[in-house]
């Protein structure tokens, strides 16, 4: 609805419009069709106003649902400004598991590739002393497994 209209419309509905208003209405479909159906609207509005002595009572619960309405609204309108919204968080654990599965993937590999530093693979790389072997290698593998964390 144009401007010119809007400010002269309060006016046509108490029944005091200037000439300008209804020529503006002659000429423009869109300001014709939207008085029309205000129209209809006050016509049904006063229908209601003059059938019934007293006011309908709202069904039950109709203040609690109002101001329900209104606290989620304002909690909304609240958080908005902190929630980034759940395709932020999707995003986020999307990452933390692309990272988890790298992560998990480098100590795996790095596992097969330390070479064994537990104590039976120290045992099962070192080459077992034959009959004749010196009292000397023997304190070297007693000195190994005795250091061994």
């Amino acid at each position: 609805m144009h401007d010119s209209a809007m400010n002269e419309l309060e006016r046509h509905f108490s029944g005091d419009a200037p000439q300008s208003f209804y020529d503006h209405l002659a000429v423009c479909e869109e300001c014709r069709s939207e008085v029309a159906a205000m129209e209809e609207i006050s016509l049904v509005l006063r229908e209601f106003r003059t059938d019934s002595k007293e006011a309908p009572a709202p069904r039950l619960g109709f203040g609690n649902r109002v101001v329900t309405e209104i606290f989620e609204q304002h909690k909304k309108e609240a958080w908005g400004l902190f929630s980034p919204g759940a395709a932020f968080f999707r995003r986020i654990a999307f990452a933390s598991l692309l990272v988890l599965a790298s992560l998990g993937s480098f100590l795996v590999t790095r596992e097969n590739n330390a070479g064994g530093t537990d104590a039976a693979t120290i045992m099962a790389q070192h080459d077992a002393p034959s009959g004749s072997a010196e009292a000397g290698d023997r304190d070297k593998v007693l000195v190994t497994l005795a250091s061994y964390r």
